[in-house]
This record gives structure tokens, C-alpha cells and sequence, in this order.
């Protein structure tokens, strides 16, 4: 008795020392947290450079935050149209948008001044200073954040070519010219030049530039304007530009934002610094590639020495002045920028 005893607690200790075993032998699986998914929409027309860049950007973030974060670019007008991303945003209908704060002028004047400092800058690396030591950053962020919408950063596509039926070699050759400008600032300037705005859809320009309704266009850069045929009928492209540097940003809903752990927050912050040096340097070298060209496909690029340059900036800053009086961050915004312009000896 005492012997079956010994046998049956032998017995139930293998058991228990097996399935001991058997129990360190099993793996732990750590469930990972799902991805938080993004959609982002751009200004841009699906397949088109600046469009691809912005995948990138879109790609990088999901690299940088090892899939954390997944964003899902969508092209222009895809989800809400061009000029209601930023209500959209705000609203949460989307996440993000890479788009222009001009579209946003009627809410403040500043949102002008910040997109677009019209003949002010002398290139890409003067405004990308006035953001990160002049002050330029934290004014965004101020003015943005007050719609619900938190500035990521600028990203700027370079200097706007302004194609025309004819020569324009200095500010006295706009008078009387038939010229395709959006309402705002440019046009203002323009005005001022002896222009003749027109304002159309840009989706009608080759046709008006075809039929002559219009003799110049602003629109988008040297390549940018070469893609879209301007060219075959505007033998002469201001080039390198004068008028038109814009900036466009990338924004989150303010909410989605504070919702962001910091790592995935700075993960976002230095894939969009990828992103604005990618598209000023691949625009850039696209502008350059096709002015390179410019004899065989028959254009003559037009180049304005900087007493030029200088007089179309000082009507240019009169106009910007108009703006910068109708709000108190309309005027901050300025006041800063031709703080730096002074600096730079442009003013």
C-alpha cells in the first residue's frame, strides 16, 4: 500500500513537471497595436511629379515610424475639392492635406502673405529661413491652430515661370497685357502694372492662351507649363521667375496631431523636411532640364537682371502692405518677412 502510494505522487509530479516544461516551451506573442491609418489629400493631379513626391513623403513616414503610421496620398479633388481641404480638415473629413494656404484668404489675409510674399524672396532657402529663425514657423502654427488645424511645415515647388505671347523684359511691358491671374495678391500686382487680369479656371488656359483670350499665364513653373502645352503658343517664359514662389504646407487635424505619440510626431516632422527638399531640388532640376532645351522646342526663356527684379519687388511689397493691414496676423506676417528681405539687402 504504502509502495502504490510512492508510485501514484511519482506519477502525478512527472505530470506536473511536463506540463511545466511544455508550458515554457510555448511562446508568448505580444500583440502588436494597429497601424494608425491617415488619409492625406494634395494639390496635385495624380501621375504628375510633384504628385509622386508626395507619395514619397507618404512612404517615408511609413518607414520612418517602422509602419506605425500609414498615410494614404489621394491626388487633388479626389475626396473634397482644391479650396475645401482645409475646412475638411478641420472638420476631420480628412486627416491631412498637403495643400496652399492662399485657399484660405477670406479667413485672413495672413494665410496670403504666408502662401505667397510675391517678388520677395530671391529663392527657396530666403523663405525657408523666415520659417525656421524668423519667426515663420510659430506664426503658422498660431494662425493655423485657431481653425482647428496644426502647421506641419512649408514645402515650396521654387520660383512660378510666367509664359507670354510676347517679350516681357521689364515691368513696363505689362501694360495692356491680356494675363491670366487668380484674384488676390498676384492680381493686385498686376493691376498696379498695367495688366489686364483676367480671371479663368486654370483648367481653361490652353484654351483661352489657343483662342487668344489671354496673352500670358500664371500658373506653375517652366516644366510644369511645358507639360501642360503652354509653350506651343508662349514663346517666352520668364525664366528664372519673378513673381510667384509659393509655399505649401502640411497640415494634420489639430486633434489627430495631439493624438500622436512625439516619436510618430517627429517621424511626420522630418519625413515633410525630406519632402521640401526633395520638391525644390527636383523641381529645380526639371525647370533646368526643359530651359536647357529650350531652343529645340522653340521657346526663349526671358531672364530679368535684378534692376528689374528690384522694381517689380518694390510694387509687389506695396501691394503685400495693402494686405498686411487687414488683420493683426496679416501684419506680423509681413512685418517679419521684410525684416528678413532687409537683411538680405532685397529691400
Amino acid at each position: 500500500m504504502h509502495q502504490r502510494v510512492k508510485t501514484t505522487e511519482r506519477r502525478a509530479f512527472l505530470r506536473g513537471v511536463a506540463g511545466g516544461a511544455a508550458a515554457l516551451a510555448t511562446p508568448y506573442i505580444i500583440a502588436q497595436p494597429a497601424p494608425i491609418k491617415w488619409k492625406m489629400q494634395s494639390l496635385w493631379q495624380a501621375g504628375t511629379l510633384p504628385h509622386r513626391l508626395f507619395e514619397g513623403f507618404c512612404a517615408n513616414v511609413a518607414k520612418r515610424s517602422n509602419g506605425k503610421l500609414l498615410i494614404e496620398a489621394k491626388p487633388v479633388n479626389s475626396i473634397v475639392a482644391a479650396a475645401e481641404s482645409f475646412d475638411a480638415v478641420a472638420a476631420g473629413v480628412l486627416d491631412g492635406q498637403h495643400s496652399g494656404p492662399a485657399y484660405n484668404t477670406g479667413k485672413d489675409a495672413a494665410f496670403a502673405l504666408m502662401s505667397d510674399l510675391s517678388g520677395g524672396y530671391a529663392n527657396v532657402a530666403q523663405m525657408q529661413e523666415w520659417m525656421d529663425k524668423g519667426g515663420g514657423l510659430q506664426l503658422s502654427r498660431s494662425i493655423y491652430g485657431k481653425y482647428g488645424v496644426h502647421f506641419v511645415a512649408g514645402v515650396w515647388w521654387n520660383y512660378e515661370s510666367l509664359p507670354s505671347k510676347k517679350p516681357l523684359r521689364s515691368i513696363d511691358d505689362f501694360k495692356g497685357l491680356k494675363l491670366r491671374v487668380p484674384q488676390g495678391v498676384g492680381q493686385d500686382i498686376f493691376k498696379q502694372l498695367g495688366a489686364a487680369p483676367v480671371n479663368i479656371p486654370g483648367s481653361d488656359i490652353y484654351t483661352a492662351l489657343e483662342r487668344g483670350v489671354i496673352d500670358a499665364t500664371d500658373w506653375g513653373t517652366l516644366s510644369m507649363n511645358q507639360d501642360l502645352g503652354f509653350h506651343k503658343f508662349c514663346k517666352y517664359p520668364i525664366y528664372p521667375g519673378i513673381h510667384s514662389m509659393p509655399m505649401s504646407d502640411v497640415a494634420v487635424n489639430a486633434n489627430k496631431w495631439k493624438a500622436l505619440p512625439p516619436d510618430l510626431q517627429s517621424n511626420v516632422e522630418a519625413a515633410t523636411r525630406d519632402f521640401a527638399r526633395d520638391m525644390a531640388a527636383q523641381m529645380d532640376d526639371a525647370d533646368k532640364k526643359i530651359a536647357a532645351q529650350a531652343k529645340q522646342l522653340g521657346f526663349e526663356p526671358v531672364a530679368w537682371d535684378d534692376k528689374e527684379r528690384r522694381r517689380f519687388r518694390a510694387v509687389a511689397m506695396q501691394v503685400c502692405a495693402t494686405y498686411a493691414k487687414r488683420s493683426d496676423n496679416a501684419r506680423k506676417v509681413f512685418d517679419s518677412q521684410l525684416a528678413l528681405l532687409k537683411t538680405k539687402g532685397l529691400l
